[in-house]
């Protein structure tokens, strides 16, 4: 792809969609220099492929509800993927720790392979140059990101959370800083990596949490500064200046801390 290509942009997502249409509308007034290829969904239902049928965007589901179900009630007749390899997945995944049930991560770990293949042969039909995670309620896999991130060191998976990294991951980041009793929250755009809401991040916006807030304001306020902060990261990768490095970090005493962290290069125009 050329620079002054536009690039092209999948989006999953689970519900209303919101940041799929600020990304949308800034596609369209040319914030971002890239344009939405698909949307594809977990849910069915989600209210927010309206958003994408509106502009004439492709849209497909993949039933996670009903895939669990069925890997549930008859976990012997499970249909893998032929390229799934359990021990590899389960040795990189950093969802759960060795106090879990391995019944349990097992029959997450073939569930989410199953869904994601289907997943992946619908984004065949739409090649895509970055892949955006707006609202989508899944955690992906090492089988999943290993198959979209074939060059280790350029991510191509964008997600956006509703709290400062590291702190308050998870579904309730808002929720969480306000019960905390932090006095400033925040939203921040990261790339995924095998864990939860623990890969390399690319921006934040953070704001402060007054007397008179309650969750509700506060998730008004942070999506406000959602939908400015997502189009501006994905213009950065439109742009080709976001760079992930390994960096050494000295702890002292001996210590040291390595972590792959997003650097961005200066302004160039490549338009």
């Amino acid at each position: 792809m050329k620079l002054t290509d536009k690039i092209r942009i999948g989006a999953l997502i689970s519900g209303g969609g919101t940041n799929l249409q600020a990304i949308i509308d800034a596609c369209r007034d040319g914030r971002i220099h890239g344009r939405m290829v698909s949307v594809g969904t977990d849910n069915p239902d989600a209210k927010g492929l309206a958003h994408a049928r509106r502009d004439n965007i492709p849209t497909f589901s993949v039933d996670y509800r009903s895939i669990i179900r069925t890997v549930k009630a008859e976990p012997d007749e499970a249909d893998l993927p032929p390229d799934f390899d359990f021990s590899d997945v389960q040795a990189k995944q950093n969802f759960f720790n060795d106090r879990v049930d391995p019944d349990k991560i097992e029959l997450f770990l073939i569930s989410r392979a199953i869904a994601e293949a289907r997943l992946l042969a619908a984004l065949d039909q739409y090649p895509f140059d970055l892949l955006v995670l707006a609202g989508y309620m899944r955690n992906l896999t090492p089988y999943f990101i290993d198959r979209v991130n074939t060059d280790h060191n350029r991510p191509r998976i964008m997600n956006i959370h509703p709290a400062l990294l590291p702190a308050f991951g998870g579904v309730d980041g808002y929720g969480d800083t306000f019960r905390y009793g932090c006095k400033v929250a925040g939203c921040t755009v990261h790339f995924i990596d095998y864990g939860e809401d623990s890969g390399p991040i690319i921006g934040q916006r953070a704001f402060q949490i007054l007397p008179e807030d309650t969750v509700d304001t506060i998730r008004q306020k942070g999506l406000k500064l959602e939908w400015e902060l997502y189009p501006a990261c994905i213009q950065l990768f439109a742009q080709d200046r976001i760079r992930v490095v390994c960096k050494d970090f000295d702890l002292g005493k001996g210590k040291k801390l390595m972590r792959r962290i997003v650097m961005i290069e200066d302004s160039i125009d490549r338009r």
